[in-house]
């Protein structure tokens, strides 16, 4: 018996090596075919490590950063013009190079409200993303009395090379950091705001549970999530064996899931498995806090959480929203905000079939414990929106017009959409100064064939604005302590 099942197991084991080494073999064929390395993907920075910037103060981090981007004109972009096209954000002679702006939206900012604060908010931006895509809504705190401290997380902001040599502990460990300066700025006594935009999303849930047992950690009043990662594609649990074959200089192009143009001055384009791999170890270790604390009875400390998550979202799960944080929160003020697909658009033949109960199949059936809204059309003959809201506990649902419409060529949000407005001078369908930064994202609509473009449709045709961010203000403002 026992030689049979060694033999088995030997079997089963030779088996395993064999598809190692076949999804090893494709994975270098496959990084081997793509588009070559630059200057800018191999760079990676003097980052702090997670130890460091607990010991730091915000001053000497911004000093570190200030040192990091020197690093990086001096190694990245005073070498990029002979390897460059006209829309290269590490060319000084491209109108997309963020030295030439007013004020470099990478980097760290704070911004402060004029008289005495009312209260501070920390706001957390996304993976490959940087502090421009919190700043709208760092202004609308700002207007409100708020200091708005707005922290580039490690590895952000400069080149994609960067994401590869940095880890999430680095994150949580910024998001400690801009917590003490903003309680630095206002003191302790007054309210304090965390709000995250996807991994920054998860970042602050991940501090606010850390908060209920370490009494050294300042707790939130509430917590404001846009797109928050909460789960991420089940492919970012095998990302590290994807990026395998790197270890050999010859196959660096490994490391890489994605290698693009780096036409946005305020985002990465290029991807690296480390980002995909950091992401999902921040995202197994935030689920299996949220399980353990419900256990332990610790949510009942939680302050409120609230939501905004596009139903259809193609970077996070929108289920796991529901089913691995909603799910268990106590009845404590919490909302959650769903934006529905355009009923009403003109695409249906093209939708999918589920598409269409997408939000009914997302949701549990009420009572809930936490408030309920989506934001959908009037009706299927519109593009009028209105928002049908469920409070906590209850099964009746109200309606609110809410004075504003689908535009005709957008038939859903998506997960970078949610936190800029249409005016956006970047990303917004309608800037209020177009090409402010060297382009306009969001107003491209491009027809032609498809072998032409360097870059994806996919990310092309997804939606870069929210036509309903005033709205979303409205709704963050009512719940400001």
């Amino acid at each position: 018996m026992v030689p049979r099942i060694a033999s088995v197991v030997k079997k089963v084991a030779m088996g395993l090596a064999i598809v190692l080494v076949v999804f090893l073999a494709a994975r270098v064929y496959e990084s081997q075919r793509g588009p070559a390395l630059h200057v800018w993907h191999t760079w990676t920075g003097q980052e702090m490590t997670a130890a460091a910037i607990d010991d730091a103060t915000f001053d000497e981090y911004l000093q570190q950063e200030a040192a990091i981007f020197h690093d990086l004109e001096r190694n990245v972009s005073e070498t990029a013009s002979d390897d460059a096209g006209v829309y290269n954000r590490y060319d000084p002679q491209s109108p997309v190079y963020p030295g030439h702006f007013d004020t470099n939206w990478n980097r760290s900012f704070v911004l402060m409200p004029t008289g005495q604060p009312r209260g501070a908010a920390v706001l957390l931006h996304g993976l490959t993303d940087s502090p421009y895509s919190m700043r709208a809504l760092a202004e609308e705190y700002q207007r409100q009395g708020f200091v708005a401290v707005v922290i580039r997380m490690p590895g952000h902001g400069t080149a994609p090379g960067a994401l590869t040599d940095v880890d999430w502990e680095a994150w949580l460990a910024a998001t400690r950091l801009a917590v003490r300066e903003a309680t630095r700025l206002t003191g302790p006594q007054l309210p304090l705001e965390l709000v995250g935009y996807s991994n920054g999303g998860a970042l602050a849930m991940k501090y606010t549970l850390d908060s209920l047992q370490d009494k050294s950690l300042r707790r939130p009043q509430q917590v404001v999530l846009l797109s928050p990662m909460i789960g991420v594609t089940a492919f970012a649990r095998f990302a590290g064996l994807a990026g395998l074959p790197a270890v050999f200089p010859a196959f660096a192009k490994a490391a890489w899931l994605n290698v693009v143009p780096e036409f946005n001055p305020f985002k990465y384009n290029s991807f690296p498995v480390n980002a995909a791999r950091q992401s999902y170890l921040l995202t197994k270790s935030l689920q299996q806090q949220i399980l353990q604390a419900s256990r332990d009875h610790l949510l009942g400390n939680l302050p409120p959480v609230l939501t905004f998550q596009s139903v259809m979202d193609s970077t996070v799960s929108a289920r796991a929203v529901v089913e691995s944080l909603y799910r268990y929160l106590p009845d404590n003020g919490s909302e959650l905000v769903i934006f529905d697909i355009n009923q009403a658009a003109g695409y249906r033949p093209l939708f999918k079939p589920q598409v269409y109960s997408a939000v009914a199949s997302l949701l549990p059936p009420p009572p809930r414990q936490y408030s309920t809204t989506v934001v959908t059309n009037a009706d299927d003959a519109t593009s009028d929106v209105v928002a049908l809201t469920i409070p906590a506990g209850e099964l009746t649902e109200t309606t609110e017009p809410l004075g504003l419409r689908w535009p005709q060529d957008m038939y859903s949000l998506s997960h970078v959409a949610v936190p800029f407005p249409m005016n956006d001078a970047l990303y917004g369908g309608e800037p209020e100064a177009k090409n402010r930064y060297g382009i306009s994202i969001g107003t491209m609509s491009l027809r032609g064939e498809t072998s032409v473009l360097i870059v994806g449709l996919d990310g092309l045709m997804r939606a870069t604005a929210n036509p309903f961010y005033p709205w979303m203000v409205q709704r963050i403002q009512r719940h400001l302590p």
